[in-house]
């Protein structure tokens, strides 16, 4: 058997090692135009800041390392131009030469990855991509040749976030453009606000709720005009908008796209031609969650859906059954992670859900080192657990790693109340947020808690509110128009409130307002609803993102 492999890296590079291992007699080919087929793409930005200072430490294996190990021959510096399946032949462009050939295959695997988004117009010497090893070079050598101060980083995602980052850690000031009204779009604007205040404090610029409308370079600078008409000057513009898939050779050669562009594919990898499988970035994929045809550009799915691509060409049968899109970034100090779907994804896709918001550490906040870690959980009326985001300095990967977990085994809110974590005090609570969050949830379902999140608390002010802090917390501030009645007064001033009317509890993480509510609704209080996260998200969104 024949096997050509377009492009390296998570997918491809993955699946030939897998496919070797599976069948020592298969002919394999990686036909890659790149210089490199097996490298640490994530690790680029970590590399232009000096964290990473070895550029060979990105490098898993040279082509001639992979030759050597798996017996598989590697085409570096030659582009697959066409498929043409009805002779089963691919052609090939030798880059150096300019010739070009054709090589007959049994089996095709696509992994052509995906392309950075560059609008018409954001091109010259001093705008950049980052999405490859020649990128990242291209990159370095303007940085050490034309000393900039300053850079503009258009997009406010994974990359837009690492990059600003590592050109802080460069000595460049940055500002940092996102059209929308927060940095990761990913996240829920009442789990983002933590990211804009670490940035603000380490020194980027938010310009938020306004794209690049356009590019013009003069001498030493770029000059970006924003969406409402301000110009924004830099030394250079890094273009971090996103990718789309690359799937112009599978369109040209007659297979099926699908509805977002991606290379459509069953759950055996297989494309609409049953001798040609795609994987990585520029396939679609099921999400675990909404059951939707989703792209999901990221190296965990690339490599797991190499590895079953791989065993179904050698003849095995193995099944991708889709992914819940989990990530996490680092953002200087802090750490963002997700899984499943948030509140906007949720509400576009017409499904219901509930949430919670907890305020936690790291680990036992009495044990020393421990950090601030907020989580937010999503789930459906019938308890089937939806999403999960978190954000903290610690720990963050770790609580949303065992919701994941949870997610692909098909687990329910209750579960993660009841989940057997390890404890110590310098690693984690005797009740880990992971199990608060599944607590809450399950009062929610039981109808013995029900809240109100503060974006819709502050679309609807006009509602009464009883902020059960003591004094002190609430002179420091408050919800505007919140009577302060702290809770171990509330026994005894019930007749201050109307039981008639909705009563908002509120407390600074939502603990004691939840003890408010209970009280209330035995004592008569008809519509009670704690607010979601406290008086610390409720703040933190309150705040001016830009």
């Amino acid at each position: 058997m024949k096997v050509l492999i377009v492009g390296g890296v998570a997918g491809g590079a993955t699946a030939a090692a897998r496919l070797r291992r599976l069948d020592e007699h298969a002919t394999i080919t990686i036909l890659e135009r790149g210089e490199h087929i097996s490298y640490a793409n994530c690790g680029l930005p970590y590399h232009l800041g000096g964290k990473i200072a070895n550029r060979r430490r990105l490098f898993v294996l040279a082509p001639a390392d992979f030759r050597r190990r798996f017996a598989v021959e590697v085409r570096t510096g030659h582009e697959v131009v066409a498929i043409h399946r009805g002779d089963r032949e691919l052609e090939v462009r030798d880059l150096d030469t300019g010739r070009t050939y054709r090589e007959a295959y049994d089996r095709v695997l696509l992994a052509p990855g995906a392309v950075p988004i560059r609008p018409r117009g954001m091109e010259g010497s001093r705008v950049f991509a980052f999405r490859s090893v020649a990128d990242l070079d291209r990159l370095q050598s303007f940085l050490a040749d034309e000393r900039p101060a300053s850079a503009l980083i258009a997009g406010g995602g994974f990359l837009g976030l690492e990059m600003a980052e590592n050109l802080i850690a460069r000595g460049l000031s940055v500002t940092l453009v996102e059209m929308a009204p927060q940095v990761l779009p990913g996240l829920d604007a009442d789990m983002a606000w933590p990211l804009h205040e670490h940035l603000r404090a380490r020194g980027v610029t938010l310009e938020l709720g306004f794209a690049v409308a356009a590019l013009e370079e003069s001498g030493e600078s770029v000059r970006a005009t924003l969406a409402d008409g301000r110009r924004v000057e830099a030394g250079l513009v890094v273009l971090a908008l996103g990718v789309r898939p690359e799937g112009e050779l599978a369109r040209k050669a007659g297979l099926t796209l699908g509805p977002t562009g991606g290379i459509a594919v069953d759950r055996h990898l297989r494309t609409s031609d049953p001798d040609i499988f795609a994987v990585g970035d520029a396939i679609e994929v099921e999400h675990r969650v909404s059951g939707r045809k989703v792209l999901l550009p990221l190296a965990g799915p690339a490599n797991r859906q190499a590895r079953v691509a791989a065993a179904n060409i050698a003849g095995r049968t193995e099944e991708y059954s889709g992914s819940a899109g989990t990530a996490i970034v680092k953002v200087f100090d802090l750490a963002a992670g997700f899984t499943g779907l948030g509140r906007q994804q949720l509400e576009r896709a017409g499904i219901d859900h509930r949430s919670v918001i907890i305020h936690s550490t790291s680990h036992a906040p009495y044990y020393p080192g421990a950090e601030a870690l907020t989580l937010k959980l999503q789930f459906s009326p019938a308890g089937e657990i939806l999403g999960a985001q978190a954000v903290g300095s610690e720990g963050v990967d770790k609580r949303i790693d065992v919701i994941a977990t949870a997610i692909q085994l098909g687990g329910r809110v209750g579960d993660l109340a009841g989940l057997d974590l390890s404890y110590a005090p310098p690693f984690g609570h005797a009740r880990d947020p992971v199990n608060v969050a599944g607590l809450m949830g399950r009062n929610i379902l039981a109808g013995d808690l029900d809240v109100v999140d503060a974006a819709d608390l502050m679309a609807r002010p006009d509602r009464q509110v009883v902020d059960v802090s003591e004094p002190a917390e609430f002179a420091a501030g408050h919800v505007p128009g919140a009577v302060n009645i702290p809770l171990g007064e509330l026994r005894s001033r019930l007749g201050e409130l109307d039981p008639d009317q909705e009563v908002v509890s509120v407390c600074a993480v939502g603990q004691r307002s939840y003890n408010a509510c209970r009280i209330l609704r035995q004592h008569g209080f008809r519509k009670v609803r704690n607010l979601n996260g406290g008086y610390r998200t409720y703040r933190g969104l309150a705040k001016p993102a830009g």
